[in-house]
């Protein structure tokens, strides 16, 4: 006879197995991190070593063309973007000059207005500093993280897809025969859910640098094609780096402008650019497979981002799609599944319990008056 345990039992050893493996997420993220890159961007790349190795060429030689095209794409992408900072920087002194010019008026109009000494206003400007240092340091850590990443990412890569077939075969011959098919239904839904996701991601970022440059351009707002791109790039994180896109733009225009009017038409452009985003794009681009609602993407973002940094917050939404795939297709784990999606129920169980109970009742009660 299987014993069975308390409830207060299972769900103390549950929460330790979570607290055990967010830890060692965190502590073997160096390693992890491009790791999780790898996998997704290996089946990015499938199709096209499949397609590749159906015309006879070698496996090896398969996925070393997958992986030029792919660094290819990366460094074109890298080289328009070095070159409009490039732009930017030619003009560097003018515009350090324009933002010292606006920064000793803020100054002032605080000494004048809540009566705050230039030197209080160093004093507090100092303190600032001390406490961003450990941002700054945690930043440059992400630098070097981001690094390292790079350096390893097509090594993972090739080696996640010459081992295909092998990482395949273990994942089937872990489960029972019987469950087989229901392996092979997660793994072809994990892998278009991803493909999916990562694709999306692009079309959107194309379309949301487009809008982007167009709306900064029509304003007359200097380095518009540059601040385009960096915002949709910065749009990828959900949420965060939406803010960090808009407040960008504003800046370069407070330095380069006189007045405020065009920080407002900027913050109006940004604003709608955001909806059609929110509301048109990531619907019908990047959520067509990644059904998670938007309580559940908000605290999984945040939560990839305290354990993994940027890359935690790039990573969560198709891990948590994956889970979502796996928790549809196992029983006991259905109800999780469902919390994790978008779909929601006219009535919850409570309701729905209650109201058999009443048409019982009545259908009891009309059996004892015919009676």
């Amino acid at each position: 006879m299987e014993k069975k345990y308390p409830f207060y039992f299972r769900s103390t050893v549950t929460l330790f197995g979570i607290m055990l493996f967010v830890y060692m997420l965190f502590v073997l993220k160096s390693i992890l991190i491009p790791l999780a890159f790898a996998m997704m961007i290996a089946i990015l790349l499938n199709p096209l070593v499949n397609k590749l190795q159906q015309k006879k060429i070698p496996k090896v030689i398969s996925i070393v063309i997958a992986l030029v095209v792919a660094l290819l794409f990366v460094a074109g992408l890298m080289f328009f973007v070095s070159s409009q900072v490039a732009k930017l920087s030619s003009n560097m002194s003018a515009l350090e000059l324009k933002f010292s010019e606006l920064f000793r008026n803020l100054q002032l109009w605080f000494q004048q207005h809540y009566s705050l000494s230039l030197a209080k206003q160093k004093e507090l400007l100092a303190q600032a500093g001390d406490n961003l240092k450990p941002l700054i340091t945690q930043t440059l850590g992400t630098v070097l993280g981001t690094l390292s990443v790079i350096v390893l990412l097509p090594v993972y890569i090739f080696l996640i897809l010459f081992y295909k077939t092998l990482i395949l075969n273990f994942l089937y011959e872990v489960f029972a025969e019987r469950n087989s098919t229901k392996v092979g239904v997660v793994l072809k839904q994990t892998k278009s859910a991803i493909q999916s996701y990562m694709i999306g991601l692009l079309l959107e970022a194309i379309v949301v640098a487009a809008l982007n440059s167009g709306a900064l351009l029509i304003l007359g707002v200097q380095y518009a094609i540059l601040l385009g791109v960096i915002g949709a790039i910065l749009n990828v994180l959900p949420y965060i780096g939406g803010l960090i896109a808009i407040a960008l733009p504003i800046i370069i225009a407070t330095i380069t402008k006189e007045g405020y009017s065009t920080q407002i038409e900027i913050l109006i452009a940004y604003l709608l650019i955001q909806f059609i985003d929110n509301n048109i794009l990531v619907p019908r681009i990047v959520s067509s497979k990644v059904k998670i609602n938007a309580l559940v993407s908000l605290v999984i973002v945040l939560l990839g981002g305290a354990v993994w940094g940027l890359s935690g917050m790039f990573l969560s939404i198709p891990f948590i799609a994956v889970l979502k795939i796996i928790f549809d297709r196992v029983d006991e784990l259905k109800p999780w599944g469902k919390i994790l999606g978008d779909e929601v129920p006219v009535y919850h169980k409570g309701q729905l319990w209650n109201l058999r109970k009443r048409r019982k009742k009545s259908l009891s009660e009309q059996v004892t008056s015919n009676g």
